[in-house]
């Protein structure tokens, strides 16, 4: 996959673009640094009255308005008070979606997300789960609505930079693994959802944990 091709992959719905993400490199570049991830753990997130599951079930507001395009933008949010969560907006402009990133490998700026995370080493697990991430990507509210560029910076006038590119090594389809979405509750938190996306075996994934009053008949 090519820079142009995953470039097109934001125009169409967050769970074809979801797993096309898993393997490749995002680089966030503030006035503290950059650091460069690979995406190992992703959910999708769909529109408005089609996914029980998203912030955007309910309608457009001023909180989810990233969601609603354009797409190739950033949406964070502020979950359980504490946590930056970063997602990428896709779908046609007018068109809620979008991908949370769950989990990263760090390719580059280590010694940077160890200190945003506390200053303590947890190896593969550094950037596991997405407010472990959002924290080690140096992620804050005023992010929201950022454009993604691919293969070069959005501009040095920019707070934040965000650069998205391919895998560096194309992922055997093999690997990727889907089901149930971490910690939704309700119906969006079951089966009929299957928007989770992984890397099987890859250390940095998260662990799986069903939200609360899941339908029984169609939980994980």
């Amino acid at each position: 996959m090519d820079s142009a091709r995953l470039h097109a992959l934001f125009d169409a719905h967050a769970t074809t673009l979801a797993p096309a993400l898993l393997g490749c490199e995002l680089t966030v570049e503030t006035a503290a640094g950059s650091v460069r991830v690979r995406l190992t753990e992703v959910e999708a997130y769909g529109d408005q009255g089609e996914d029980p599951g998203a912030h955007s079930f309910n309608g457009k507001t001023a909180r989810n308005a990233a969601l609603f395009g354009p797409p190739r933008h950033t949406y964070v949010y502020l979950n359980y008070g504490i946590h930056r969560c970063l997602n990428l907006a896709c779908a046609a402009e007018g068109t809620a979606g979008g991908v949370l990133l769950r989990a990263g490998e760090v390719l580059a700026g280590r010694d940077l997300a160890i200190e945003r995370r506390g200053g303590r080493d947890t190896g593969a697990k550094l950037l596991s789960g997405p407010g472990r991430l959002g924290q080690g990507l140096g992620i804050t509210l005023p992010m929201d609505a950022r454009p993604v560029s691919f293969d070069e910076p959005a501009g040095s006038d920019d707070p934040a930079r965000f650069t998205l590119t391919p895998p560096a090594q194309p992922v055997d389809p093999e690997r990727i693994r889907t089901g149930p979405r971490v910690g939704v509750s309700g119906a969006g938190g079951s089966t009929v959802y299957p928007w989770r996306y992984w890397l099987d075996a890859d250390p940095s994934v998260s662990a799986y944990r069903p939200g609360r009053n899941v339908p029984t008949e169609v939980s994980s």
